[in-house]
């Protein structure tokens, strides 16, 4: 079994966002490998593949981004997955734009939706994985940055090649375990954050899929419309 979930915020005003990276990974993922969200349960959207062991489970938290951990909470509990067989992916200021960064287990840090998760789930030992987001410049509040679009295309085309990378980290999770799919996401990038090892060892990986056709503009020509009110529960 492998419960992956991708967070952000739900809403059209919120599709395509830096917050929303995780959202946009399952969508990649989804596209590539027909499978539909279709299942509102457990406070999130949910889609299912496979049987037994090989279950395939994908949650989008439909809680905004604070309230993260109400949603894994209640799908941990009735799906009862290993620590290893878990996969939270989501958003990092931290890390340039494009960079992906998998750990096994850690601290929340300072995302709000992973701190969501901990503080709920009473637990923090399961792996994640991050999308870099690039760092917030210094005339900016951080709630505008991480709910604002890209705003180039070099940008948006850099996000979007991370998320196929991310979508064959998970493929890589599965079919290899998460030694390989660490070192496949940890591995070296170049300036244009294209990793030097995209694929799984068996070349089996769907990095050369555009995916969801329709994010190759990331939001393009989209103003920011994360209002003041809505801020503080999905920053």
């Amino acid at each position: 079994m492998l419960v992956v979930i991708g967070l952000g915020n739900p809403g059209s005003e919120y599709e395509r966002t830096r917050h929303n990276v995780g959202f946009d990974v399952l969508d990649v993922f989804c596209e590539q490998e027909h499978i539909q969200l279709t299942k509102l349960d457990h406070h999130g959207l949910i889609g299912e593949s496979g049987f037994g062991s090989g279950k395939l489970i994908l949650v989008k938290p439909q809680t905004y981004m604070n309230n993260s951990g109400m949603c894994v909470s209640e799908v941990l509990s009735w799906y009862k997955p290993e620590p290893d067989e878990i996969l939270v992916i989501y958003d990092d200021i931290d890390l340039p734009l494009g960079k992906l960064r998998m750990r096994r287990r850690g601290s929340a840090g300072t995302h709000n939706g992973m701190r969501s998760i901990v503080q709920l789930c009473g637990r923090d030992d399961f792996p994640r994985l991050r999308v870099g987001i690039g760092t917030k410049p210094p005339e900016w509040e951080l709630a505008d940055f991480v709910l604002s679009h890209y705003q180039t295309k070099e940008d948006r085309e850099t996000q979007f090649s991370a998320f196929l990378r991310a979508a064959d980290v998970i493929r890589t999770v599965r079919s290899h375990g998460l030694e390989a799919a660490m070192q496949m996401a940890n591995a070296p990038t170049n300036k244009d954050g294209a990793e030097a090892a995209r694929r799984p060892a068996n070349g089996q990986g769907k990095s050369g899929d555009t995916g969801h056709a329709g994010m190759a503009s990331l939001g393009e020509g989209k103003a920011d419309a994360a209002d003041e009110q809505t801020k503080e529960e999905t920053r």
